[in-house]
Formats: C-alpha cells, sequence, structure tokens
C-alpha cells in the first residue's frame, strides 16, 4: 500500500498512517501557491481504473509510482497557479460517478470516466475533492453547501459541516474532504475529532454508515490535500 501525503502534514499523523503502507511525502515547488504546492488531491485523482497525474508532477514522484508498479496516466493540461488550472484534477470519482464541475475537469479523468460510463454529477464548486470525502457509493461528508445539496439530489446520505476549525496554513480555514482518506471500512481524518466543532456529528455519521473513524494525531484538524490510498504491485 502506497499513501501519498502532503509532506507537511503533522509528524505524528505521518507516523501512525506508516502503519498502514509506505508512505509517500508529496511537495512540489514553483508550480502553484505554497498552501497546496503538497496537496495530493491538486495533482493526483485516484479513478477506479487508475491514476490520473497532473504532467508537471516533478519526476521524482512518478519514477515512485513506477517503481511501486502502480497504474497511471499523465493528464493533458499541468497545474498552474490559478485557478481553474489549480483544479483541474481536484474531482472526485467512485465506482458510480464522476463528481466534479466537468467545465474544469481535466480531460483525461472525463475520458476514463466516459470509458467506464460513470454518471457525472456536476455543480460550480471545482474544488471538490477538498470538500468532500465518499466514504462509499452512498455515503458522503462534505463542507459545501452546493455539493450537499447537488447529492441530496440524487437520494444520497450526505454529512454537511463546517470548515470553521480547520487547519490550512495561509488561509483562515480549510475544508473537511482535504483532512480525510478513506481505506476498506477506515474513515482517516488528521487531526482528532475532540477539537472539532462538529466531530461528534462525524463520528456519528461514519459510524452508522459502517465506518471506523481513525484520528491520525492529538490536535485541530488540518487540511493537507487529502489523504492517497494507493495498491501497490510490487
Amino acid at each position: 500500500m502506497l499513501i501519498i501525503v502532503d509532506k507537511r502534514i503533522p509528524e505524528a499523523a505521518k507516523q501512525k498512517l506508516a502503519t498502514y503502507g509506505e508512505l509517500l511525502e508529496f511537495s512540489t515547488h514553483d508550480i502553484t501557491y505554497d498552501a497546496i504546492s503538497g496537496h495530493p488531491d491538486v495533482f493526483f485523482c485516484h479513478t477506479p481504473r487508475e491514476l490520473i497525474v497532473a504532467p508537471n508532477t516533478p519526476a521524482e514522484f512518478l519514477r515512485q509510482l513506477e517503481l511501486k508498479s502502480i497504474p497511471f496516466t499523465l493528464g493533458e493540461n499541468p497545474v498552474g497557479s490559478k485557478y481553474p488550472e489549480t483544479a483541474r484534477y481536484n474531482a472526485v470519482v467512485t465506482n458510480n460517478s464522476l463528481i466534479h464541475n466537468t467545465s474544469v475537469t481535466e480531460p483525461s479523468i472525463l475520458k476514463i470516466t466516459l470509458t467506464i460510463n460513470l454518471f457525472p454529477l456536476t455543480f460550480n464548486q471545482a474544488y471538490t475533492r477538498c470538500n468532500l470525502i465518499a466514504l462509499d457509493e452512498g455515503h458522503f461528508i462534505t463542507s459545501d453547501h452546493g455539493i450537499e445539496k447537488a447529492l441530496k439530489s440524487r437520494n444520497l446520505e450526505i454529512l454537511y459541516v463546517s470548515p470553521e476549525g480547520i487547519m490550512l496554513p495561509g488561509f483562515p480555514n480549510g475544508f473537511f474532504g482535504g483532512c480525510c482518506g478513506v481505506l476498506d471500512d477506515k474513515l482517516f481524518i488528521t487531526g482528532s475529532l475532540h477539537y472539532y466543532p462538529e466531530g461528534e456529528k462525524v463520528r456519528q455519521f461514519s459510524t452508522k454508515a459502517g465506518f471506523r473513524v481513525i484520528e491520525l494525531y492529538d490536535g485541530p484538524l488540518f487540511d493537507g490535500g487529502g489523504i492517497l490510498f494507493i495498491n501497490s504491485k510490487s
């Protein structure tokens, strides 16, 4: 198991994550603005078929994927310094759906999702993965009201929680999806729900959906651009 995280997440969180797989501590320089420069969800989109990777992802990280025999496709468009260049890969792709502002979506993601006949669910919020974590095909947690409304329209179980109280250095707050990753029946959160005003709501919703919450360190929720779990073939 390869686990891609922003190099800057708290050390205690990295140590706990390392018990579940091999960490790839991601970082970039002079590609996009500093707050999101190491965010996996800005450079990588995990689809049911393969990983879609921004073509200007530093070569050292592409080599790591190759060494682990992880299938990936380079996207057509690079990550840039401003919107929408920062949101092209920030889609949520489940076994059933592509969830994103499809006017912004990287074409390579669109091609794959069309090939496997995924239902497109589109709305204005292009920073979708930042704001949304899919527990499974029917249960989601978001910190964006537009996403909440769109998923409710499909009769999906969706919990809205406020972004207030989530750390993202350089900004007043981060977003809930950026704190999280899912592996099997476990929801990993970079931080402790004890420090989050709506922590008990998150715990109850996750437990009811059949997921166990794994809190990665004793501190406030930290938006590191998500936690990406990828099965390694090596």
